[in-house]
């Protein structure tokens, strides 16, 4: 059940300043009365103070290595909480550059209905032309893969043998997928690409019935391998001219 749709929510942050590493979260936005926003950022302040068990060495570090501590961060803040009933998720993604890396990748930390899942690596040197996307998926998975993510459930109720449907979806996505991302496309290309895929999303759901739980203004960030962490768009709930000294609060 909704209980409240929030539609000013920061989703997107840059873990460590400095730093080419990225968050985006989805699913659920607070953990008992703490926002994921505000998590992230006392995350953030972990991973880069001194003698705390989260430091990484700015220096040398890996991003799998920034998802393990966003692991075991978020796993303490949920147990010192009282558990949601019902079904709830949630989703942490961690991604960027590791010192002296070459190669970008993407983790995956997930909560589902009180269960942590094991991380998940996403996307690294070896997923070109890959598009790694969380959330509320149905409108982009029909759009990129060629079906809804139920297709499977309706195939098994209609009497297809459960053991056949991996398959079978998996010949759908051959003959369907649209590839619409190379590997060496523009950066600029890429923000168009992604502000499209979020956009689209977006007013899906807006024309659904029950509330519309995708919306607001989108935050869009870029991490590359000589720019390192960059914002392209974002929201502010001030006036960056009554705020002169204020450069960054994401």
């Amino acid at each position: 059940m909704v209980l409240n749709v929030w539609a000013h929510g920061n989703k997107v942050f840059n873990l460590y300043k400095g730093k080419p590493i990225v968050a985006m979260t989805c699913g659920m936005g607070h953990l008992g009365p703490a926002s994921i926003s505000n998590l992230a950022k006392d995350l953030r302040r972990k991973l880069c103070t001194n003698g705390d068990p989260l430091l990484i060495d700015p220096d040398d570090y890996t991003i799998g290595e920034v998802a393990e501590k966003a692991l075991a961060f978020f796993q303490g803040r949920y147990e010192a909480i009282d558990p949601p009933v019902g079904n709830h998720g949630f989703e942490f993604w961690v991604g960027g550059y590791g010192s002296n890396c070459d190669n970008a990748e993407i983790w995956k930390v997930s909560l589902q209905s009180g269960e942590w899942l094991p991380l998940e690596l996403i996307a690294n040197q070896d997923q070109d032309g890959h598009v790694s996307f969380g959330g509320q998926p149905q409108a982009i998975n029909r759009l990129l893969l060629g079906f809804d993510p139920a297709l499977g459930d309706a195939l098994s109720e209609l009497g297809m043998p459960p053991d056949a449907v991996p398959g079978i979806l998996e010949q759908l996505q051959a003959r369907l997928a649209t590839p619409l991302v190379h590997p060496a496309m523009p950066i600029q290309d890429a923000i168009n690409l992604a502000e499209f895929l979020v956009d689209l999303t977006k007013r899906y759901f807006a024309f659904l019935p029950n509330a519309d739980i995708v919306g607001g203004a989108t935050d869009i960030a870029t991490v590359t391998k000589h720019e390192g962490f960059k914002w392209i768009a974002r929201k502010h709930h001030y006036d960056a001219a009554l705020n002169p000294r204020e450069t960054d609060h994401v």
